[in-house]
C-alpha cells in the first residue's frame, strides 16, 4: 500500500497562484494531479515521470506547473493565474508496477 499525502489547498482569488505538494511513501515511475469539480468527472491536470517528462491538459498547461523531486517522493503543482472555473478537489496519482494509488483530494477554491 501507497501512502499520499497532499498538502497546499485552500482558497485564493481570481489572479492568483497556490501550490500543491504530493509526498508518497514510495518512488513512483510517474505521478500526476487530476481535479474533479462539482457535478463534472474527474480530470487530467498534470502528469509527470520520473525522468521529468510531463504532460499537461491544454487549457492548463501555460498556467500550472508540474514538478517532481524524485529524492523526496514529491509531486509538485504550481498553479498561477487562477479562475473560478479551477475551483475543484485536486487529486494525486501515483504510478508503478502497473498500479494507481490516489491521495485523498485537497480543495481548491477560487473566489472571483
Amino acid at each position: 500500500q501507497v501512502q499520499l499525502v497532499e498538502s497546499g489547498g485552500g482558497l485564493v482569488q481570481a489572479g492568483g497562484s497556490l501550490g500543491l505538494s504530493c509526498a508518497a511513501s514510495l518512488r513512483a515511475n510517474a505521478m500526476g494531479w487530476y481535479r474533479q469539480a462539482p457535478g463534472k468527472q474527474r480530470e487530467l491536470v498534470a502528469t509527470i515521470t520520473s525522468g521529468g517528462s510531463t504532460n499537461y491538459a491544454d487549457s492548463m498547461k501555460d498556467r500550472f506547473t508540474i514538478s517532481i523531486d524524485n529524492a523526496k517522493n514529491t509531486v509538485y503543482l504550481q498553479m498561477n493565474s487562477l479562475k473560478p472555473e479551477d475551483t475543484a478537489v485536486y487529486y494525486c496519482k501515483w504510478t508503478r508496477w502497473g498500479l494507481d494509488y490516489w491521495g485523498q483530494g485537497t480543495q481548491v477554491t477560487v473566489s472571483s
